[in-house]
C-alpha cells in the first residue's frame, strides 16, 4: 500500500501559479502511476493530469493543456503539479491518487487505488 498527501494549495489571484506536491510513503512510488484529480463545490470529481511509472509519458486534460505540467521526483517519492496561468474556474480541491499500473497513464479514477486528502486551491478574479 502507499499512502499519499497533497500540499500546496493556496489562495492565488488569476493569472498567478502554483505548485501542488504529493508525496507518498509506504510502498515503491516508482512501481504506481500517479494521477491528480480535482472537485469544485457541486460539481463531479475530474481528471486533471497523470504521469507514467518511469515519468517518461504524461497526459492533461484539455481544460488544462499548456497551463499545467505533471512531473515527479522519482528520489523525492514526489509528483508535482505545475500550474500556471489560474483561472477562477480552476479552483476545487486537488487530489492525487496512484494506480499500480504499467501501462500509460489513465484518466478515469475508479482505477486508481490509493488517494490523498486533497488541498485546497482558490483562485480569485
Amino acid at each position: 500500500q502507499v499512502q499519499l498527501v497533497e500540499s500546496g494549495g493556496g489562495l492565488v489571484q488569476a493569472g498567478g501559479s502554483l505548485r501542488l506536491s504529493c508525496e507518498a510513503s509506504g510502498s515503491t512510488f516508482s512501481s504506481y502511476v500517479v494521477g491528480w484529480f480535482r472537485q469544485a463545490p457541486g460539481k463531479e470529481r475530474e481528471f486533471v493530469a497523470a504521469i507514467s511509472r518511469s515519468g517518461g509519458s504524461t497526459v492533461h486534460a484539455a481544460s488544462v493543456k499548456g497551463r499545467f505540467t505533471i512531473s515527479r521526483d522519482t528520489a523525492k517519492n514526489t509528483v508535482y503539479l505545475h500550474m500556471n496561468s489560474l483561472k477562477p474556474e480552476d479552483t476545487a480541491v486537488y487530489y492525487c491518487a496512484a494506480e499500480a499500473w504499467q501501462g500509460y497513464p489513465r484518466t478515469e479514477s475508479a482505477r486508481y487505488d490509493y488517494w490523498g486528502q486533497g488541498t485546497q486551491v482558490t483562485v480569485s478574479s
